[in-house]
């Protein structure tokens, strides 16, 4: 089984996203949550398929939609780096410059 390890800045994203969306319902704060972990399971299996993006210029990170959120990650690295998880709506590329 691939692996992977979600910096700390992840580990704090996947936390607030899980609080906030509790607050209004535990049952979908439980599935976002199991939904993520299933996703970087399979991108550690199968890093390829995330994909990059033009405002992003680093070609070494890629990204998985799950919900509304993305996943952002260092391809290839081995366990695979998950970077930072993401609500698809906030300014990625100025988020990444910041880390």
């Amino acid at each position: 089984m691939a692996r992977y390890l979600l910096t700390e800045s992840a580990k704090a994203d996947v936390r607030q996203i899980v609080a906030y969306i509790r607050q209004r319902s535990p049952g979908s704060a439980t599935r976002v949550r199991s939904e993520l972990r299933a996703a970087m399971r399979k991108l550690a299996e199968f890093p390829g398929i995330g994909h990059t993006r033009a405002d992003i210029p680093d070609e070494g990170l890629r990204f998985w939609p799950v919900y509304s959120y993305l996943i952002v990650y260092r391809h290839p690295t081995v366990p695979l780096q998950i970077l930072r998880v993401l609500h698809g709506a906030r300014d990625i590329e100025r988020i990444l410059d910041a880390t």
